[in-house]
């Protein structure tokens, strides 16, 4: 029972990092109906900033977050002006391949920095973990941070864009940019914007993810990328709420198949598990039905 219990704290863990990275796809998506394959690298960029930072400058864990964030930031509103507003009105697969695009350019442009070699990544949380069941139950303090700070991001997060005047513009360029734009609305700001939150939220996780599982290479961010497009498809692409209960089942299940069936065929179990749920659900756990107008 123990064992299962650290198993299944462990997954809720690791999957409120795919939930937190799964924002980032699921708010551009919901606004601009566009899906960024290369946010998986911005988390590689999160880390290496904060490495750089902590490990090379010898700056307190605070300040690699903040550079995290900050580089990040920039960097999602560059790609975002750069690579996709010239593509707001192309085709599908135009957004996708120049998405993939991007997303190679990243990882490449690391290789040249940093090289492939996989860099140690000191934990910026260094806390005691916390003892229960007499001792027994051993929660490591990255493991409590990283919960928290996903339920803290969720919630701000949805009072931001239910409460403030960014975030009604946010909601109303996802119901309709046309409309929106003829009430006044700067939709390329309102994307940027949006962008900029993503990234920002995926600097935050490759932070967390790299503290968890220490080992930093310019490849880092390919696979929780990829899981947490799977998380925010799983739960409903262009809901919040979708996007927490997407990456927090993902991540139990990761961590349970690893721990009782085969931590080889866990990948392949966790794919599975999507594709029986699109089957029964098409939208998703939270997913809408959107009908096209004629």
């Amino acid at each position: 029972m123990i064992n299962f219990l650290s198993y299944l704290i462990n997954g809720i863990s690791l999957g409120s990092v795919y939930a937190i990275i799964a924002l980032g796809y699921t708010m551009v998506y919901g606004i601009a109906k566009m899906l960024n394959f290369a946010h998986g690298d911005i988390i590689m960029v999160g880390g290496f900033t904060a490495f750089t930072v902590v490990s090379t400058m010898g700056g307190s864990p605070i300040v690699g977050i903040l550079a995290a964030v900050a580089v990040c930031t920039v960097l999602g509103v560059a790609v975002e002006r750069v690579a996709y507003r010239p593509l707001r009105d192309a085709s599908p697969l135009a957004v996708l391949i120049t998405a993939i695009g991007v997303s190679y350019l990243l990882q490449n442009v690391a290789l040249l920095i940093f090289g492939s070699n996989a860099r140690q990544f000191t934990s910026v949380v260094n806390l005691p973990p916390l003892k229960l069941a007499g001792g027994e139950l051993s929660i490591s303090s990255v493991t409590i941070v990283t919960i928290l700070a996903c339920i803290v991001i969720m919630a701000g997060l949805m009072l931001f864009i239910n409460k403030t005047k960014i975030g009604q513009a946010m909601l109303a360029v996802s119901e309709d940019r046309g409309a929106a734009t003829l009430m006044g609305i700067n939709v390329n700001r309102t994307i940027a914007v949006t962008f900029a939150i993503g990234s920002a939220l995926a600097a935050i996780a490759g932070v967390l993810l790299c503290s968890a599982y220490p080992s930093l290479t310019p490849y880092t961010g390919s696979m929780p990328g990829i899981k947490a497009f799977v998380a925010a498809v799983f739960g409903g692409i262009g809901s919040i709420p979708g996007a927490l209960i997407g990456g927090v089942l993902l991540g139990v299940i990761e961590n349970l198949t690893k721990a009782y069936i085969s931590s080889q065929l866990s990948d392949a179990i966790v794919f599975s598990v999507l594709i029986i749920v699109l089957l029964v659900r098409p939208t998703g756990i939270l997913g809408k039905k959107v009908s096209e107008k004629v």
